[in-house]
C-alpha cells in the first residue's frame, strides 16, 4: 500500500509541475476569451461601461495577434545578407485612419547595400496610388520608369541614384508592397526578395 501511495504522489507531483509549466501558454492563448467572458458578466450585471472596455481590450489583443502573424510573412535574408526584426509602425487606432504599415530592412554585409521592404495595408490613398501607377504619362515620365508585373500583380519599377531601384506592387485590394534599394541595390536583387515572398498568403493575411 505504501509503494502504491508513493506512485500516486509522484504522479500527482508530475501533473502539478506540468500544469504549472503550461499555464503561461494557456493563459496567453485564452486572454481574448477571458476579456469576452468578463464583458459578458459585466453586461449581465448591468455594467455596460465595463463590458465595453473589456471588449475593446479583446479587440486590441486580436489585432496584435494578427500583426504578429503578418510580420512573419517577410522573407528571410538572402545568402550574404542580414535583416532587422520586422516592425509595425502603425497599428490600432492610427492604423484605422492611415492604414497599417509594416517594414523590415535587409543589409548586405560586404557591400553595405540595403533593401527597405514596406507593407502598407488598408491605406485610404491606395486607390489613388494604384490608379497613378497605371497612367501611361506617369510611367513614361523618366528614363527607366515603367510598368511592372509580378505573378499577375501590377506595379511600378523606378530607377534610383547610384544604380539602385525601387519596386512598388499592389497586392489584392488593400496592400501596397514596396521594396526600395540603396547603395547600388538593383532591380535583380529586389526581384529575388520579391520572389522569396508568398504573395498569396500575404493577400489573404490582410483580407481576413
Amino acid at each position: 500500500m505504501q509503494a502504491c501511495s508513493r506512485v500516486r504522489c509522484a504522479t500527482a507531483a508530475f501533473l502539478i509541475a506540468a500544469s504549472a509549466a503550461l499555464s503561461p501558454i494557456a493563459a496567453q492563448a485564452d486572454t481574448v476569451l477571458d476579456q469576452i467572458d468578463a464583458a459578458r458578466r459585466a453586461y449581465q450585471a448591468g455594467e455596460p461601461g465595463v463590458a465595453t472596455e473589456a471588449l475593446n481590450v479583446a479587440i486590441v489583443q486580436i489585432q496584435q495577434q494578427q500583426t504578429e502573424k503578418q510580420l512573419q510573412l517577410f522573407p528571410e535574408p538572402l545568402p550574404g545578407w542580414t535583416a532587422d526584426d520586422a516592425t509595425a509602425e502603425a497599428t490600432g487606432f492610427i492604423a484605422a485612419l492611415t492604414g497599417k504599415v509594416l517594414s523590415r530592412t535587409y543589409r548586405q554585409t560586404e557591400t553595405g547595400a540595403e533593401v527597405m521592404m514596406t507593407l502598407s495595408a488598408n491605406s485610404p490613398f491606395l486607390g489613388f496610388i494604384s490608379g497613378l501607377m497605371q497612367t501611361p504619362f506617369f510611367t513614361q515620365g523618366a528614363e527607366g520608369l515603367g510598368a511592372y508585373v509580378h505573378q499577375g500583380y501590377r506595379g511600378l519599377l523606378e530607377p534610383q541614384e547610384n544604380g539602385s531601384a525601387k519596386l512598388s506592387l499592389v497586392i489584392g485590394n488593400s496592400i501596397l508592397l514596396q521594396l526600395e534599394g540603396s547603395q547600388g541595390t538593383d532591380a535583380e536583387i529586389l526581384e529575388a526578395y520579391l520572389s522569396a515572398m508568398d504573395l498569396k498568403a500575404l493577400e489573404q493575411a490582410f483580407d481576413n
